[in-house]
């Protein structure tokens, strides 16, 4: 009997879908939950060790039908060390990321703080708080990981975070899915999961959405100089991609925008 390695890590991004996706993922007969949807062993819990990692992970034994486990951790896409700790552990490990539009990804991170009483500023003053950092130093800004309070623009700079990835994964090891087809249309999102992992398809009838949250639409003029902001930064992440998200038209997201 050993210690089944993970097979796929869900990488980010933050208040992009993780839970919903992995929670519902590991419905499929073949694909085995950890012991917590997130371990955070590649940035938060490294120096626990290997062992401490793997304990998480279920047994594999010679009578075992074939299966599938892994884990979702939704800073790993942005810790500067993940990328490099992971390929040095599961160098074949399969990476899938959900991308949500950076402007609602923002809105719905600011209220999830505001909820766990960490954010005393409006969402205006907070964004206007962290664009200043991108003025005053970018990199240092970029790098800002720690602060989860303060990086509401910084975690929606897709491009820098995943090339970081790919400085040590080849291509073909990651699934990037756009939030907003995965919550219009689960089952080809899952589809597109059950695929990458090389498991027959499963019809996902029971299928939950997780981690709803619930407030008012941005201001019309705030939302403006997001996408402003964004703009160039998703130009870069569609070249890094070849896939362009149309996340730079003019319009707001509906209820399945809100969905964390």
């Amino acid at each position: 009997m050993t210690i089944n390695l993970p097979d796929f890590l869900i990488i980010g991004a933050m208040k992009s879908g993780t839970s919903s996706l992995y929670r519902n993922i590991v419905n499929h007969p073949q694909i085995v939950s950890a012991t917590k949807k997130e371990v955070h062993f590649f940035d938060k819990k490294y120096d626990q060790g290997l062992e401490w990692y793997l304990s998480h992970f279920p047994l594999l034994t010679e009578n075992k039908e074939h299966f599938v486990t892994g884990e979702a951790s939704p800073r790993y896409l942005i810790h500067p060390d993940a990328p490099k700790r992971a390929y040095d552990t599961l160098p074949k490990v399969k990476l899938i990321a959900l991308l949500r539009n950076p402007v609602d990804r923002a809105y719905s991170h600011y209220h999830h703080m505001e909820r766990k009483g960490k954010e005393p500023l409006s969402f205006e003053e907070a964004i206007e708080r962290e664009a200043m950092q991108f003025n005053q130093n970018i990199e240092q800004a970029l790098e800002n990981y720690k602060t989860i309070s303060s990086s509401y623009l910084t975690r929606g700079i897709y491009a820098n975070q995943l090339k970081r990835w790919m400085e040590f994964f080849p291509k073909e090891q990651f699934l990037i899915l756009k939030s907003e087809d995965f919550f219009a249309d689960p089952q080809s999102g899952f589809k597109l999961v059950t695929d990458f992992l090389n498991l027959p398809e499963w019809d996902f009838l029971n299928q939950k959405q997780w981690n709803v949250g619930q407030y008012n639409n941005m201001d019309v003029q705030i939302r403006e100089k997001l996408q402003a902001f964004f703009k160039p930064h998703n130009e870069r992440l569609y070249e890094l991609l070849g896939r362009d998200f149309g996340w730079d038209e003019d319009k707001p997201a509906g209820e399945e925008g809100r969905l964390e």
